[in-house]
């Protein structure tokens, strides 16, 4: 299964970060072994002073599909779930100052929280789903799937033109406003329109 992520995908999140607003998706990739193990704790690892979480929309991809039109994108997934992109911000800074690629700061063990999924028939529509990251009993960040700037069926059907999409794929959709450092003893939990889908303890 493959990690498929986009970046800049929220105007509020592409101005605290200064960043220039995109004229596509900005995409990029997670092995599998960046999945944070069920129950595990994160673990800032070694070579890094500051992880952001960045709290995100989930798709499972249900079945195989390659130059997916937008209109069809819909019949690709059943599931929308919530995760976190771990972000290594000193390390990201470092290589895109120097125009290399991010996987090092993005990509690395234990960097993709998926969180539990729920059947997108709950939701009375997509382009509506409220979500909040809570760290330590206080709301940190909080975004609405209206606020993208290419909704998730756009984003299926733009991925799927560069890769073929399987089933199990997961898209992680961008990330809101709020994005932040963790250390050790935190705690996160990610809510989607009050359904607790995660609970993460730092270390």
């Amino acid at each position: 299964m493959k990690i498929i992520c986009i970046g800049r995908n929220y105007v509020d999140h592409i101005n605290e970060l200064q960043n220039e607003r995109p004229s596509e998706p900005v995409v990029f990739l997670k092995p599998d072994s960046a999945i944070l193990l069920k129950q595990h704790p994160f673990v800032i690892p070694e070579f890094t002073n500051d992880v952001h979480h960045e709290v995100e929309i989930l798709v499972k991809i249900n079945k195989v599909g390659k130059y997916i039109e937008p209109k069809f994108a819909s019949n690709y997934y059943d599931e929308i779930g919530l995760g976190i992109d771990f972000t290594a911000r000193d390390l990201q800074n470092e290589l895109k100052s120097k125009g290399l690629p991010w996987e090092k700061s993005k990509a690395f063990d234990g960097s993709a929280v998926i969180g539990d999924f729920i059947s997108k028939s709950e939701f009375d529509s997509l382009e509506n789903i409220n979500f909040e990251l809570i760290k330590n009993g206080e709301t940190v960040q909080k975004g609405n799937t209206n606020l993208m700037i290419w909704k998730i069926d756009e984003l299926i059907s733009h991925v799927s033109q560069y890769f073929t999409l399987k089933k199990g794929d997961i898209i992680f959709t961008g990330t809101p406003q709020g994005v932040g450092a963790i250390k050790p003893n935190d705690l996160l939990e990610g809510y989607i329109q009050n359904k607790k889908l995660f609970r993460i303890q730092i270390k």
